[in-house]
């Protein structure tokens, strides 16, 4: 079967969930949690995610030379920030619904605003 990535993307899959796997481990993890995750629900989790990226990203080729950890580390920090994302939208889209229900509680009925 001919390999259909041009630039070793399965490979570097499977390499970042290695790596994402290996952060569950006592060293980053307490009792089962992260503290990435006690950051994310005091509403800080986007700009420390963020900060992470920009950290890692300008250390690579400095500390320690072209350590793939610190690419490894970028792109994790962007999965985490894609999840708060979705988080945000899926809020965004509950308040949403939730007004829209509000709405036809007036249906049929006087509108105090209309």
């Amino acid at each position: 079967m001919e390999d259909i990535y041009k630039y070793s993307e399965d490979k570097a899959l499977s390499e970042l969930k290695e790596y994402i796997d290996s952060t569950y481990d006592a060293h980053y993890s307490k009792n089962k949690f992260q503290a990435t995750e006690f950051i994310i629900d005091g509403g800080h989790g986007e700009g420390f995610c963020i900060g992470n990226i920009l950290k890692y990203a300008q250390r690579y080729g400095k500390k320690n030379g072209k350590d793939r950890k610190d690419l490894l580390k970028v792109i994790h920090y962007g999965i985490i920030a894609l999840h708060i994302n979705n988080m945000e939208n899926l809020n965004n889209e509950s308040k949403w619904t939730n007004c829209v229900d509000i709405e036809k509680l007036f249906d049929n009925k006087s509108k105090p605003f209309g």
